[in-house]
Parts: structure tokens; C-alpha cells; sequence
């Protein structure tokens, strides 16, 4: 049996999600990235413009 579920994660690369869930006994079939948002680590780290 096939099961689809959807997953958020902070600061974890799809192999380690992977490498993971196989530790725990889970057979993992693909991983796939649906969408990534800018977190406030990356919005504080860009440059402030000044006027």
C-alpha cells in the first residue's frame, strides 16, 4: 500500500528526512520539495537599503 503524506521541516535536506525515516523502519519511496519559504534567518540576513 501506497501512502502520500506532506511534511514541514526547519533546516533539513531531503536526504537526512530520508536516511531518517528509514532508520525508523519507514520504506521511502521519493521525497520531493513543494515549496520553500525565506525564513526571518534569511530576511534579517539581507542588506538593509537606506535612503
Amino acid at each position: 500500500m501506497d501512502i502520500n503524506y506532506m511534511l514541514k521541516v526547519q533546516d533539513a535536506k531531503a536526504v537526512d528526512i530520508q536516511k531518517a525515516l528509514q532508520a525508523a523502519g519507514v520504506k521511502v519511496t521519493s521525497i520531493t520539495e513543494i515549496y520553500k519559504e525565506k525564513g526571518e534567518e534569511t530576511q534579517q540576513a539581507a542588506p538593509q537599503a537606506t535612503a
